[in-house]
């Protein structure tokens, strides 16, 4: 009956295997050559071992007649053999080198000395070779799922490698030469013709087309772009030629520090996985020994003290079946494997990820700190009136903008958009700028203030206060008020859907941190549904406040800042996890922050949440049913209830359902 369900079972093997084979063979994401030349080794191994289960040993004896007593039984064994070494050959190559190397206690090892101590427990007894070909292929199976599920997370990660371009073209009399981007200069003209990434960050000087931002975003809708418009490397160009003034070099532009980032992901590893190496260093040779001492200890207690048989066969097949149900695969493949999912399918998303540690800390996030400009708010400022001017609005506009200059704050741009002519810098001297108040300077020998309420009560002058709502620049000339400028700053669409999404992803308190007005932010705050506001800070102010919140919340909670600007990075650093808006956001921040927004799109902070704390379920759920399993056989291997098969399945059943419910981390379902 046990032949006949082994039988049955390799049957199902063969027919899975030859059907993944044509399945993932026909994908444009198949398998590798290593892995195609693995199911093939599965596919023959499998035949083989179907076709020797069907010739009987009393068949084989027959070769006695014909050539010499016991040749039935040699030709038997080198059969198996032959069909051992097919599958096995790697592991026995890795486990000498281990041994070799001192390195001998891992899972090779073990799956060596048991199939190895099967097959001589088999010639012995003159029993059955199948159980140690039988683990041993199993146990490749368990491997090619693993490796096929390692290559499908890797690739959706790799897939961002496809974004780092292999020229740039610069035109030199008339034609178009290709460099290496390492060589083009910064305010280097470089061209983008359609269907080519663009290698470097700049700012278009010519042409206009739709940009695919897929490979970095994850969003498919292209973008369209137009003269004075910033690009950043790794897009591409889909309609128009671009010619692009470059503003960084290569190593400094985007793509450089995407795949920076990819590249040193794997780096970071999170307490489980720590816990895990750990775990399994002890673990490893702790069965091992205790493998040994259940194959010689029972037997010498039952010679030498009971006066009875020592069967040393039974307790040494014991010891192999112990062995092999000890191997701590499921645990050592299957915990790493679910974090690299993770930050796959985060990439996907385009949210990456700088290491799976800040991962598992994403998971445990209750507490969600926001900048305000350019992370909820797009930062694109816009002068929306003038009121109570003692001059022409025309020549308030001037001063201001001749005033903030030198500034490269979004209101002081807007300013300069608003005014409309060319800043001349040579009218403006004496620049003073007071941090979190605004800006004095000489225009044309008139002193000029430009600045919020605070500015004026330093400069002891009466002012109008603003009914509308968004940021008022007071201005003075000459001592004496001149009016105030309206600037409202624009919400970013899906800003109030990120506050929901985190409310609905288990977030417990959101919190913005602003240098605007008091009535600005209370007003943004409302309409995007978040529960505190902290206004009128400067840089130095949003770290106390940080470490405020940080000083509130429990020890197992977690504080993330989501930010982008330069003077974000020290918060962004301080808090427990940063998030920094990569499309727009500075490089400071971007460099301190430890997971990036690729397309500055705050509704995928819940998103990433979301595939952490998903991903962190199924590394427990692997870890629980590994460690359950395992001891539960064990103590059944040790008894002599469990056989081989049993152990089997411990391992390579376990590692393959651990391996399957890992992959799930790739696939994360709308919020």
């Amino acid at each position: 009956m046990q032949e006949l369900i082994i039988n049955i079972l390799l049957g199902i093997v063969m027919i899975t295997a030859a059907s993944l084979l044509i399945f993932v063979g026909s994908r444009k994401d198949g398998m590798t050559k290593k892995q195609k030349n693995m199911m093939i080794r599965i596919l023959l191994s499998s035949t083989i071992l179907l076709c020797l289960q069907f010739v009987s040993a009393e068949m084989f004896n027959k070769f006695d007649v014909y050539l010499f007593p016991s040749a039935g039984r040699l030709i038997r064994f080198l059969c198996y053999l032959v069909d051992y070494f097919i599958i096995g050959y790697d592991i026995l190559r890795k486990a000498i080198k281990g041994i070799q190397n001192r390195q001998v206690f891992d899972e090779n090892f073990l799956m060596a000395v048991a199939t190895v101590g099967a097959m001589v427990l088999a010639i012995y007894e003159n029993g059955e070779y199948l159980e140690a070909i039988a683990v041993m292929l199993f146990y490749q199976i368990g491997e090619w799922f693993q490796g096929y599920a390692v290559g499908k997370s890797r690739r959706n990660i790799s897939n961002l490698m496809d974004i780092r371009p292999d020229y740039a073209n610069i035109e030199k009399n008339g034609k178009l030469e290709q460099i290496d981007p390492d060589e083009v200069e910064v305010g280097s003209i470089i061209v983008v013709q359609p269907g080519e990434k663009v290698p470097i960050d700049g700012i278009i000087v010519e042409g206009n087309s739709s940009l695919n931002t897929s490979a970095l975003t994850g969003e498919s809708l292209p973008r369209e772009t137009n003269v004075g418009d910033e690009v950043i490397s790794g897009c591409i160009s889909m309609t128009g030629v671009l010619k692009i003034k470059t503003t960084k070099e290569f190593g400094e532009s985007t793509v450089s520090k995407i795949l920076d980032l990819v590249e040193n992901a794997s780096s970071r590893k999170s307490k489980s996985e720590d816990f895990i190496s750990k775990f399994a260093k002890i673990y490893t040779p702790a069965v091992s020994y205790s493998a040994l001492a259940l194959a010689v200890l029972p037997p010498v207690v039952r010679m030498l003290f009971m006066g009875i048989s020592a069967d040393w066969g039974v307790w040494i097949y014991r010891a192999l079946t112990f062995l092999v149900i000890s191997c701590p695969c499921a645990l050592v493949i299957s915990i790493p494997l679910s974090f690299f999912a993770g930050i796959g399918g985060a990439s996907q998303e385009g949210v990456l990820v700088k290491g799976s540690n800040y991962l598992e800390i994403l998971s445990q996030t209750k507490y969600v700190v926001f900048d305000k400009t350019g992370t909820l708010t797009k930062g694109v400022f816009e002068v929306n009136g003038i009121h109570h001017s003692t001059l022409e609005n025309e020549k308030l506009l001037e001063y201001a903008a001749l005033a903030e200059s030198a500034s490269s704050h979004p209101i002081s741009k807007s300013l300069q958009r608003a005014y409309g002519k060319e800043i001349d810098r040579t009218r403006v001297k004496d620049i003073q700028e007071i941090s979190g108040n605004g800006v004095i300077a000489k225009v044309d020998g008139i002193e000029v203030a430009a600045g919020n309420d605070k500015l004026m009560k330093h400069l002891n002058l009466d002012y109008h206060d603003c009914s509308h709502i968004g940021t008022i620049i007071h201005m003075a000339v000459n001592g004496a008020y001149a009016g105030h400028i309206l600037i409202s700053d624009i919400i970013k669409p899906h800003s109030k859907d990120a506050i929901a999404t985190l409310k609905r992803a288990g977030v417990e308190k959101t919190v913005m941190l602003t240098g605007d007005a008091k009535k600005v932010a209370n007003q943004v705050a409302t309409s995007l549904g978040i529960d505190e506001v902290y206004s009128e800070l400067l840089p130095a102010d949003k770290v106390d406040k940080v470490e405020q919140l940080l000083e509130m919340k429990l020890d197992k909670e977690k504080l993330a800042f989501v930010g982008d600007g330069i003077n974000d990075a020290p918060v962004l650093s301080r808090a427990d996890i940063g998030i920094a808006m990569g499309a727009m956001g500075s490089d400071a921040a971007i460099e301190a922050a430890d997971i990036v927004l690729m397309d500055d799109d705050p509704v995928k902070i819940g998103k990433a949440i979301k595939i952490s704390r998903k991903c962190l379920r199924i590394v427990y759920q692997n870890i629980v049913l590994a460690l359950a399993v395992k001891f539960a056989c064990l103590a059944l291997g040790a008894v002599g209830i469990a056989n081989m098969y049993l152990a089997i399945f411990a391992d390579v059943g376990v590692m393959i359902i651990a391996v399957l419910n890992a992959i799930r981390c790739l696939f994360v379902k709308s919020l």
